[in-house]
């Protein structure tokens, strides 16, 4: 198991998986990329945080799922920071047919897969993160 910082912030428990599942995730995830990892900040937030964010940051003025910024890009101490909206998980879980925990958790592993190099610019890409996130969920 990869060695690292997890620091995990809940600012509203309701619907939100444990703090032990966020860690459970992180670790499945790491493992499996190979990377060595020195600190990751997931953070369980709402519209307004992630749409301060996105604007700041990537100049996108709405909001979005989940936001991964890659602190530091060491291949000995990767740094990075998981932004999850877990509103968005709230309104758009019917629409997949799940639960608003189990589309946070979707949010967290994709980001998670950003900050390990995955993109889905792509049709091709986002299937093949789809098939990963999948994986993470069922474990």
């Amino acid at each position: 198991m990869a060695e690292f910082s997890l620091s995990i912030s809940i600012e509203d428990t309701s619907d939100c998986p444990s703090k032990e599942r966020v860690r459970a995730l992180t670790n499945a995830v790491f493992d499996d990329v190979g990377i060595t990892w020195s600190s990751i900040g997931v953070v369980l937030t709402d519209h307004q945080t992630v749409l301060e964010l996105n604007k700041s940051w990537l100049q996108h003025d709405y909001i979005t799922d989940v936001l991964s910024f890659l602190l530091e890009d060491n291949p000995k101490a990767l740094e990075g920071e998981v932004y999850v909206d877990i509103e968005t998980a709230r309104e758009r879980h019917v629409e997949f047919s799940t639960s608003p925990a189990l589309e946070i958790e979707r949010y967290i592993v994709h980001g998670l897969l950003h900050l390990a190099g995955y993109d889905d610019s792509t049709d091709e890409e986002r299937d093949v993160m789809r098939v990963l996130e999948n994986q993470y969920l069922q474990r």
